[in-house]
């Protein structure tokens, strides 16, 4: 079983700036992918941005309304991923939520994770 747990959300004013981390822990042998999803009232759960590793190496995906505003990072010795949100608008206001592809062995048995989520809060 493997546990996310996602911290930093919050409130903040339009223009603002808030970071989210989000730790893997349990029984990982490696993570395939690893970002953060969001969803507001009454919208479906959208992307935000996500690590994806394929055959060709690691690669980084971002919605195009968070493009030059939202940074991904990771941290593999940690387990982590952290999102670095600058620029914020209240259309970002949402529940964010952390997911990750689970490699739990050589045998490549994968499951994927979400965790709780992260209210993140925009005001104008």
């Amino acid at each position: 079983q493997v546990q996310l747990v996602e911290s930093g959300g919050g409130l903040v004013q339009a223009g603002g700036s808030l970071r989210l981390s989000c730790a893997a822990s349990g029984s990982i042998f490696s993570i395939n992918a690893m970002g953060w999803y969001r969803q507001a009232p009454g919208n479906q759960r959208e992307l935000v941005a996500f690590f994806d590793t394929g055959v060709s190496g690691v690669s980084t995906k971002y919605a195009d309304s968070v493009k030059g505003r939202f940074t991904i990072s990771r941290d593999n010795a940690q387990n982590t991923v952290n999102l670095q949100m600058n620029s914020l608008k209240p259309e970002d206001t949402a529940v964010y939520y952390c997911a990750a592809e689970i490699i739990h062995s050589v045998y490549r048995d994968a499951n994927v994770y979400w965790g709780q989520g992260t209210q993140v809060t925009v005001s104008s």
